[in-house]
């Protein structure tokens, strides 16, 4: 195995079309985003066929930017590496059927990388010093997580939503409160203005202590915002919404921590930006001497970064590349 391995990382799940150059899983020569949000607010979120028409136009000129930022052509590359799922089943297709194509024109190796875990790897670039086992939560629009990572490829899922993801639940929310898409930096930029007075209870309870729900909360907001249209302190409601969705992930992350005796608690996916999130876990983590790592904000969202962060550890693993006949899959177990 060559010392230095350079791969070109291609992310297409859901509405972000992005490449990047990374170098032995850490060093990030280029990192590239066509972001589609603007295209799809206009219809309250994320359109699955007009996504993938515009992952389809936007990923020539991506690659072709990620290549010429890193300094480097197909020739430098070692691999090609491609989220082949979960998500968006016509957007993973456009990244995939890229990438397959640059794998065969190149002749350069295919590794086919699982989102969720790419969330996960991109603690990897941000945090030198994180070791293992640590308690990863992983909250984004598609997946929320409390997993233990005792080594790269050693992953153990402890609890997980039982409905709603995380981000989807603030989507949902802060259309019933008449925010634009996406929700979750419109809720946490007017929760700010308000307080959470108003009381969401969440009756879920966990069998195994870890799950959480957000269906119940989400229609607490609904039933709420039904019942006082006249009176509702759009504030209020969304710093209480805020608090309470947060809460969820911190209380299943801290008990995790306590209950495996682990001082290391990492925060992933587009969830992981909220700012009220980072505040609460870090005040009880740090109560409990528990040590947190939030990754930098460019690095929650989807990003292809993480991606070749990823395939860099399952070629350092020994995993097997993919061939050509790689399909994408919109559904995919979180510790698979």
């Amino acid at each position: 195995m060559k010392n230095d391995i350079t791969i070109l990382a291609i992310e297409s799940s859901c509405d972000e079309t992005a490449a990047a150059v990374v170098k032995n899983g850490t060093e990030v020569l280029s990192d590239v985003i066509a972001s589609q949000i603007e295209i799809h607010r206009r219809f309250g979120g994320v359109v699955p066929e007009i996504a993938s028409r515009n992952h389809t136009l936007a990923l020539p000129a991506v690659v072709e930017k990620a290549l010429a930022d890193a300094n480097v052509t197909g020739a430098d590359i070692d691999a090609v590496a491609v989220t082949y799922g979960a998500g968006l089943l016509g957007a993973l297709l456009a990244g995939v059927s890229y990438a397959k194509g640059l794998s065969y024109a190149w002749k350069k190796p295919l590794i086919a990388v699982s989102h969720v875990k790419g969330h996960i790897a991109a603690n990897y670039v941000a945090h030198g010093d994180l070791t293992f086992p640590y308690i990863c939560v992983l909250a984004s629009g598609g997946h929320s997580a409390v997993l233990k990572i005792d080594d790269y490829d050693k992953i153990e899922l402890l609890g997980c939503t039982k409905d709603d993801a995380a981000g989807e639940a603030f989507d949902k929310a802060a259309r019933v409160l008449g925010l634009p898409y996406p929700g979750g930096p419109e809720i946490q930029r007017l929760a700010m203005e308000g307080n959470p007075t108003l009381c969401f209870s969440k009756p879920f309870k966990s069998e195994s202590g870890y799950d959480f729900s957000y269906s119940g909360l989400k229609t607490a907001v609904v039933n709420y915002m039904a019942n006082n249209k006249d009176g509702a302190n759009r504030a209020d409601v969304a710093a209480s919404f805020q608090l309470a969705a947060v809460n969820q992930l911190k209380d299943a992350a801290i008990r995790a921590a306590k209950a495996y005796g682990i001082k290391r608690i990492a925060l992933s996916g587009g969830v992981g930006a909220n700012l009220k999130l980072r505040e609460e876990l870090d005040r009880e983590a740090t109560e409990n001497g528990i040590k947190t790592y939030f990754l930098p904000l460019g690095l929650c969202t989807d990003n292809a970064v993480m991606i070749g962060a990823e395939a860099y550890f399952m070629i350092k693993k020994g995993k097997p590349f993919a061939d050509l006949s790689l399909d994408a899959e919109a559904v995919l177990k979180v510790e698979s």
